[in-house]
């Protein structure tokens, strides 16, 4: 895709998504309304619930050169065999927007052409933390209808190779392939097999190799109204299909039509869970860390089928 073609189809989604003005800078929050979330809850048939996240990665890699660091703080050595109380504690920390670990991005992460979504100022970005937009929008939490959408599956093959992309096409065949519609509000799963792959053959640097979804067929999450993007890669495929510019699906999915974006998730147990099933919607609910000012947050979504 040529950057001219690529910003004809930013500016195209972002007119056709721009929100009411009484929704102000929700984004597409706006279309998981409290009867969606309602409805979400008639999936629950099974009483299973399916964490949708990675284990967290503790260990340098050619993906994470700066993994999550977790210290323990106690007890002190003399307190282990010490008569009375004493408290086991420790302390993390992590890059929250890494190429390994589970994470969700808010509406203040892209920034493009100088403003963040909705037309906000990237000034409001300063060393102190984001202005608006931030991760604590979600400080309620996302509670909705989950789609999974498993396209290795429908092509037959384990996993979709680094580079690879998922089009419309693709999703558009799952969608009959699974009997499932993924509609308004709803959080959007797209399964590319990342995680699968990194386990069987290890870690590779996905910064440079990857597959995710084109961006072409964001075009179909505006046409479904959909509310929230994860992926158990990073959504965008490297290396970009577009003229300088990296992330593409980023700046369409976040930038332009103001959808939340999740991030290096996994659906290895949750795939063979709605195969057995028959179904391939579940109730979904995704609890970010209350974090003022900040761009993102690890999350540990958690589908109940």
């Amino acid at each position: 895709m040529t950057s001219t073609g690529f910003r004809a189809l930013y500016e195209s989604l972002r007119s056709e998504t721009a929100p009411p003005q009484a929704h102000g800078r929700s984004g597409a929050l706006r279309h998981l309304t409290p009867e969606c979330v309602a409805a979400a809850a008639a999936e629950v048939r099974l009483g299973r619930t399916v964490s949708l996240a990675a284990p967290i990665n503790t260990t340098p890699g050619p993906d994470d050169p700066e993994p999550a660091v977790h210290t323990m703080t106690g007890p002190a050595p003399a307190e282990l065999d010490a008569t009375g109380l004493h408290f086991a504690t420790d302390r993390f920390a992590m890059n929250v927007h890494g190429d390994a670990n589970s994470h969700l991005d808010a509406l203040c992460h892209v920034v493009f052409d100088g403003e963040l979504y909705g037309g906000v100022p990237a000034s409001t970005v300063t060393a102190e933390g984001a202005g608006e937009l931030t991760v604590d929008q979600l400080k309620d939490g996302l509670v909705g209808r989950g789609v999974l959408l498993d396209i290795p599956r429908l092509r037959g093959v384990p996993w979709l190779e680094p580079g690879d992309h998922v089009t419309a096409a693709d999703l558009t065949a799952a969608e009959a392939a699974q009997g499932v519609r993924v509609g308004p509000g709803d959080l959007l799963f797209v399964r590319v097999g990342h995680h699968r792959r990194r386990i069987e053959r290890g870690p590779w640097d996905a910064s440079g190799a990857r597959a995710g979804l084109h961006p072409a067929a964001l075009r179909f999450l505006a046409e479904r109204k959909v509310a929230v993007l994860g992926s158990d890669s990073n959504n965008d495929t490297a290396p970009s299909p577009v003229e300088d510019v990296s992330f593409p699906v980023h700046v369409l999915a976040i930038h332009a039509m103001g959808i939340h974006l999740m991030d290096y998730l996994q659906f290895e147990d949750l795939a063979p869970v709605c195969a057995h099933a028959g179904r391939w919607s579940f109730l979904c609910m995704v609890a970010p860390l209350r974090l003022p000012g900040a761009t993102g947050s690890p999350v540990n979504p958690i589908a109940v089928l």
